[in-house]
């Protein structure tokens, strides 16, 4: 009787594991390299991170807020839907055609 006892204390469900994991967070983190004859063809970076919403935010993650494809938010914010950053770079070329322009020669008299 006393190892039931035992053995239903320290068995977790996954419920709990989950629970830990996305109050506690996770990163999992790797690199995947191909290479022939010491030549690099490939390669690809993993990193992922599991968390829960808050404590995302808790360590300054949030950029679905800003992702129009999953913020409605996000459409209506001119800050964050590329719009500003479209105007500043039509700013900038505009500025920058009108100075590489060729001034016009003056004219000089004899």
């Amino acid at each position: 009787m006393s190892e039931q006892i035992t053995h239903s204390i320290q068995s977790t469900n996954l419920a709990d594991i989950l629970e830990r994991v996305l109050d506690k967070g996770i990163v999992i983190a790797g690199d995947i390299q191909i290479k022939l004859a010491d030549v690099e063809l490939l390669t690809i970076k993993i990193r992922l991170l599991i968390a829960s919403v808050d404590k995302a935010k808790e360590m300054g993650i949030n950029w679905w807020e800003y992702d129009s494809y999953l913020s409605s938010g996000a459409k209506d914010n001119p800050e964050y839907s590329g719009e500003k950053a479209n105007s500043e770079f039509e700013k900038r070329i505009k500025f920058l055609e009108e100075k590489s322009k060729p001034k016009p020669k003056s004219k000089k008299r004899k």
